[in-house]
């Protein structure tokens, strides 16, 4: 079974963040290693979240204690996410430095047999409220986590920021994106009255659209992350990972709508997570 390392939000009440990227991971055959960067008990959206920052003698102490126990060196697939302390970026690009160097080799058993990947979901900001983190934890991440990572996953507003780029079209978006000298998936993109999701690398680049969809749950993006990191350790393309990551988080929201769900019902709508609901076929861009 592939192993997983994430390092985001634990948000107890709300399917965001870390929790929902490891639910989705694991409905994809994923194992996962949880390091939360915050504890709160429900998301911002809802009012004041409760908890707060992990220090970073806590978060460093966990990801040792991962160490450890041998762990790092089956790591296949490190997924970032949000970090309250630029002090858990630091200790996060030392994790991911010792996972590239690991062994893949655990008691005699032979890991997942790729070389690991490293995805960065740069939460930093979005339009039109700009940085919602502190400048500090933005040239955090872009410095010492994008520079690192196999795959980011910005959504419009980030891309620009990281890249320092004006984004006009979807052409500058293309370039900009290609800029990473990294696949990318861009989120978040208008698209003649829908919403476009876009993957990105040296040599293709793909758009799948689609509807959008009112009053959608928090934590969408986390979905889409986390399923088409899935769809690739389990030997999808670009392409296809793309299309189901899309069709999948569009489910999920179907089955929060369908049910009158106030967060998104990962648990109990894995099957669509599996064979979602709707399929999208992917455009050359």
């Amino acid at each position: 079974m592939p192993m997983a390392l994430i390092l985001s939000s634990l948000v107890a009440a709300s399917r965001v963040g870390g929790g929902v990227s490891e639910r989705v991971l694991n409905a994809a055959g994923i194992d996962t290693m949880l390091v939360p960067t915050v504890l709160y008990g429900r998301q911002p959206g809802w009012g004041p979240p409760g908890g707060g920052p992990v220090e970073q003698d806590m978060f460093e102490g966990v990801l040792s204690g991962i160490s450890d126990q041998g762990l790092l060196d089956i790591t296949d697939v490190v997924l970032t996410g949000y970090f309250a302390d630029v002090g858990q970026i630091f200790d996060t690009a030392a994790a991911i430095d010792v996972v590239r160097k690991g062994s893949r080799v655990n008691r005699g058993v032979r890991a997942f047999a790729r070389e690991p990947i490293v995805v960065v979901d740069p939460i930093m900001g979005d339009a039109p409220g700009g940085l919602y983190v502190p400048p500090a934890i933005a040239a955090g991440i872009k410095d010492q986590l994008v520079s690192r990572a196999d795959l980011v996953t910005p959504n419009a507003f980030e891309l620009g920021h990281i890249t320092g780029r004006q984004l006009t079209d979807l052409a500058s978006m293309v370039r900009a994106a290609r800029s990473l000298e990294c696949p990318a998936i861009v989120t978040s993109l208008p698209r003649h009255g829908q919403i476009g999701v876009m993957y990105v690398d040296n040599s293709e680049a793909w758009l799948v659209t689609h509807e959008r969809i009112p009053d959608a749950p928090k934590g969408t993006g986390d979905v889409l992350t986390a399923a088409f990191v899935g769809a690739i350790v389990n030997g999808a393309e670009p392409k296809a990972a793309l299309e189901h990551a899309v069709a999948a988080t569009v489910s999920v929201v179907m089955r929060a709508h369908e049910w009158k769900a106030p967060e998104l019902p990962i648990v109990a709508a894995a099957d669509v997570l599996r064979q979602p609901l709707v399929s999208y076929e992917a455009e050359a861009i």
